[in-house]
């Protein structure tokens, strides 16, 4: 029987004390137990910190300093991550109980020891947390050069992946995830959980709009994933959809 795979979870975190305690408690109830889980926080001013403090006994690492935004964070959890996979879970967001059990299943199920990235489908939820929708698909690299059709939240990363690939690229703000595997391109060896495993709080760092799609722009031509008439044609396709859906009043 196969032993079962040490799972690393990385929070990022920075003042979001009214969100932040869902999001462990979502961790540490899991009902798959080999966890490794780590909070990384920004220096919070806010309560953050006591939270983080109240579950510490139960979590791996955490540690509280300036940082240069998410992607710094997470970069210093991969430092401290052991796990055979690794898994980035938002402050604001949530997994469902049986998420990693799901995924480790499916690894299991999948059977192949070069598979890299696995991911799954995502509810959407609102302030409230009221569902406004899922997203996630099956990675296909003519869709992901085009926009980020899978769900990175929560999503399984080998650990050999972050040694072929790197570290997250600090320079993006809010699309370092998707700049980081479109360096993968069409090779990524990956997989999919057709399943919902998280929720997700619409209005986080990565719904800003065209600020977000600037950085996409960047992250495409950074990579070579599209070539310059690609980019041409992805810039304007969105910003007809953009100003349409803000024309109709569409929030999200």
């Amino acid at each position: 029987m196969k032993q079962e795979p040490l799972v690393t979870i990385i929070t990022a975190v920075y003042n979001a004390e009214d969100t932040l305690e869902k999001s462990i408690v979502s961790v540490l109830t899991q009902t798959y137990k080999k966890i490794q889980y780590i909070i990384i926080d920004g220096g919070s001013t806010d309560g953050t910190v006591d939270i983080i403090k109240k579950y510490e006994s139960s979590i791996f690492y955490w540690e509280s300093e300036k940082d240069l935004g998410i992607y710094d964070a997470w970069n210093k959890g991969l430092k401290r991550a052991e796990g055979n996979w690794i898994a980035f879970l938002g402050a604001d967001d949530r997994y469902l109980p049986k998420a990693i059990d799901s995924y480790i299943q499916r690894i299991a199920d999948i059977d192949n020891s070069l598979l890299e990235y696995i991911s799954s489908r995502v509810c959407l939820i609102d302030n409230n947390g009221k569902p406004l929708g899922l997203i996630g698909e099956r990675y296909d690299w003519k869709r992901f050069q085009i926009y980020m059709n899978v769900a990175h939240v929560g999503s399984l990363h080998s650990k050999n992946f972050f040694l072929k690939y790197g570290d997250f690229n600090t320079s993006f703000k809010i699309v370092g995830d998707y700049e980081m595997l479109l360096r993968a391109n069409s090779s990524l060896n990956a997989g999919f959980l057709d399943e919902i495993t998280a929720e997700m709080r619409v209005g986080g760092v990565s719904s800003q709009g065209t600020r977000a799609f600037k950085e996409v722009l960047r992250a495409k031509q950074l990579t070579n994933a599209r070539t310059v008439v690609q980019l041409r044609r992805d810039a304007l396709i969105f910003y007809v959809k953009y100003y349409f859906r803000k024309i109709l009043g569409f929030k999200y």
